[in-house]
């Protein structure tokens, strides 16, 4: 980022993470944020002329552009342009990126950026019929890398590296328990921050629960054998949701008065489509070497749990302690709404270090948010409190 010129984020909302055919089963994505996007603009005390642009991620829809319905429903102006990206899991923390690089470059002053997913309202995948009298055919998902690359199922990528490093089921368990105990442990945060779509009041993510190692002992493997497979208690739920964050420019010593969290720098990379779950390895390392920071000088990390092996891998691989990981819960506690899932953890890691609920030795509190995704890509950024 410009030494001089940088991007904060002064807000950050989310709805709740609903798993799919839930609470939000009626609501489309753009339905999903754009009352997130309203409240930002109600945070920050800003009019919505003066947003520069719109950036959200998503995943599932395939066209379209859900950014600019979700900016017209919010009440910005029509004038304001909208754009929505698809990196997959990274979408919304990579449009994050993409808001604070043009903040800091100069380009805007002032950006709304995140993602929205439905799992529930996405369109029904089909391939069109090659010719006459063929039927479409649908399929589950598009191929994230071409032949000759390999291209896995990511579940079952998530389970061969289980099976690699002899991560037990027993193991995952617990990470999964302590991911839903951390949840539960913030839950009164997590009351007062979240937004309410129209006609729908949740005050909590519903799948958040006293999860018990019999419980999650029942969860019929899904990928993977009898001691390192995956179940549905190990592996995030597909959900809806949507989240956000807005972002202004502030410069070095200008006594600008903003407070929130300074984008210290983010980073994408790719890598081994073969190995999916491994890049947010590569990416917080960048960002170590360019910050000149440290693991220890971490207050807070959100690594995405699309799969508990995953996260687990990446926390040892950086040398994450518990104390400092995913503070109030993460996906396998909440669900994956794909394309948000990214931005859910910038704004997790906004109330982590502004909501007073930890401590640091230094003038600022620092956090990094990691996401991997489908195709070998995964992206980071890191933040301190300002």
């Amino acid at each position: 980022m410009n030494d001089e010129r940088h991007a904060v984020i002064v807000a950050a909302r989310r709805t709740a993470v609903v798993p799919k055919g839930g609470a939000f089963k009626g609501l489309q994505a753009d339905e999903l944020a754009a009352p997130v996007l309203r409240q930002l603009i109600t945070d920050a005390g800003i009019r919505p002329d003066q947003v520069d642009q719109v950036i959200l991620g998503n995943a599932l829809y395939g066209g379209g552009n859900p950014a600019r319905l979700a900016a017209l429903r919010a009440g910005i102006p029509q004038s304001v342009p909208a754009m929505t990206i698809d990196t997959q899991c990274c979408s919304g923390l990579d449009a994050i990126l993409i808001a604070a690089r043009l903040v800091a470059s100069g380009a805007a002053q002032c950006v709304l950026a995140g993602g929205t997913e439905s799992f529930s309202r996405a369109p029904i995948r089909m391939h069109r019929p090659a010719g006459p009298g063929e039927s479409a055919i649908a399929y589950a998902r598009p191929p994230f890398a071409p032949a000759p690359f390999e291209d896995p199922d990511l579940t079952d990528a998530a389970a061969r590296l289980a099976l690699e490093r002899h991560i037990t089921r027993d193991d995952q368990i617990r990470y999964a328990i302590a991911s839903h105990q951390a949840a539960l442990a913030s839950a009164s945060v997590t009351k007062d921050r979240l937004v309410r779509p129209e006609g729908v009041d949740l005050d909590m993510d519903p799948f958040s629960r006293n999860l018990t190692p019999g419980t999650a002992r029942r969860a019929p493997i899904l990928s993977g054998d009898a001691e390192t497979g995956l179940s549905a208690a190990t592996i995030a739920c597909e959900a809806d949701g949507a989240a956000a964050v807005l972002i202004v420019a502030g410069r070095e010593g200008a006594g600008d008065g903003f407070t929130g969290l300074k984008v210290l720098n983010g980073a994408s990379v790719g890598h081994d489509p073969s190995k999916p779950a491994l890049g947010p390895i590569a990416v917080a390392w960048d960002l170590f070497r360019n910050l000149e920071m440290k693991p220890e000088d971490l207050e807070s990390v959100e690594i995405m749990e699309a799969y508990a092996p995953q996260a687990m891998v990446t926390a040892e691989e950086l040398g994450i302690v518990p104390e400092q990981l995913n503070r109030m819960g993460g996906a396998l506690a909440r669900g994956h709404p794909i394309g948000a899932s990214g931005a859910v953890l910038a704004v997790q890691l906004y109330e982590t270090l502004r909501s007073g609920r930890v401590s640091y030795r230094g003038a600022q509190k620092r956090g990094m948010a990691l996401i991997a995704a489908a195709g070998g890509l995964a992206s980071g950024m890191a933040v301190e409190t300002v």
